[in-house]
């Protein structure tokens, strides 16, 4: 089930288990929320970007000689934008930025985000990883690409996407998103893993 804004709202203000709560941090306007008649609460943009560095890597291979990836620092370069400055995105360009928001998922709680649609009709698409799992917390990672055929400039602080919160049946405090992305604050790039069938298939061994 989608939580409507009311609901969100609601669960903002006070929580169903204090010991558990959804957090959104700095907190929504309440009245505004709860008037809106949606089923998502508004998302800004960030101050931190990603940015790939295109010329230090001729080739992603994760499958013959995974250890030989470059890290995060070698591939990518981080740049951080003050509010009120700008910042542009090429055509067919991707970069990794971030929620102003810090989020805190409870144990009964997942949700996704969407991309504003004004956004995309415009060419800038919006997160493409969209899943956020219960006992989430921190910044969200968001991938932005430029799919059109003109420049677009962002500024922090901006509202670029959506987040669509779901009630979990049978959600556990204590089992719950342990993934290297919780308490992230900065963009981050992450490792490709590969399970044990994904790589018996790479080498043909099933």
């Amino acid at each position: 089930m989608i939580l409507k804004a009311e609901q969100i709202a609601s669960e903002l203000e006070k929580p169903i288990n204090p010991r558990d709560p959804l957090v959104i941090t700095p907190r929504p306007r309440l009245n505004a929320l709860e008037q809106s008649g949606a089923a998502s609460v508004d998302i800004r943009l960030g101050c931190w970007f990603l940015v790939c560095r295109q010329t230090r890597i001729g080739l992603l291979d994760v499958y013959d000689n995974p250890t030989d990836v470059p890290n995060e620092s070698k591939l990518t370069k981080s740049y951080y934008v003050p509010y009120g400055e700008k910042f542009v995105l090429y055509p067919k360009s991707f970069v990794l930025g971030v929620t102003l928001e810090w989020i805190r998922l409870p144990a009964n709680r997942a949700a996704y985000v969407v991309g504003r649609s004004s956004w995309g009709r415009h060419g800038l698409i919006i997160a493409t990883a969209t899943g956020v799992h219960p006992g989430f917390t921190g910044c969200l990672t968001l991938e932005l690409s430029n799919v059109g055929e003109i420049p677009v400039t962002v500024k922090p602080g901006t509202t670029v996407c959506q987040l669509f919160i779901h009630q979990v049946d049978g959600g556990n405090p204590d089992v719950v998103d342990r993934s290297n992305f919780i308490g992230r604050r900065k963009p981050t790039l992450g490792a490709i893993e590969l399970d044990e069938t994904a790589r018996a298939l790479a080498r043909k061994e099933l």
